[in-house]
């Protein structure tokens, strides 16, 4: 058995999951909360995906849908393209669950790489809660928490 790094989230937010799943897979959208990155895909299985840098069309990371099932499930193949440490790893997945509740959604981000230590998965635990704060608020008060990523100021 293959030792594996695995990242969960999870967030319960205020909006249908028709709303987030809109929300996540249209690249508008997703330019307003994943700090001016877009998400680009046709969102079907077997489909390329990539995350774009809207400032000058750098791809951040990019692989393939391999499941989308509208608005319960969906399932990205992730290689990180820009910093090559993580870019060596190869492929991560990343599972987004939606499961409707009362007035709310849970949201369930699952991100996994079949290594132990993954410097990825190391790097997804400190971007994942920013962007999902951010896509939270969005949904909630029509703005992003952040507006930028967070780093840590020295005290």
């Amino acid at each position: 058995m293959t030792a594996r790094s695995t990242y969960v989230y999870v967030s319960y937010i205020r909006t249908t999951p028709e709303k987030l799943w809109e929300a996540l897979t249209n690249p508008e959208f997703t330019r307003e909360y994943w700090f001016g990155m877009r998400a680009e895909s046709e969102w079907k299985a077997g489909s390329s995906w990539k995350l774009v840098s809207g400032s000058d069309g750098s791809v951040w990371d990019a692989g393939e849908i391999l499941e989308a099932v509208p608005p319960k499930r969906l399932v990205i193949r992730w290689v990180h393209q820009m910093k090559p440490e993580l870019k060596a790893e190869g492929d991560s997945i990343c599972t987004m669950e939606i499961e409707p509740g009362n007035k709310q959604v849970k949201l369930t981000i699952t991100h996994a790489v079949e290594r132990e230590g993954s410097k990825l998965v190391e790097a997804v635990s400190g971007g994942w809660p920013q962007v999902i704060s951010n896509l939270k608020s969005l949904l909630e008060i029509g703005h992003s928490a952040v507006g930028e990523r967070f780093t840590a100021c020295a005290s």
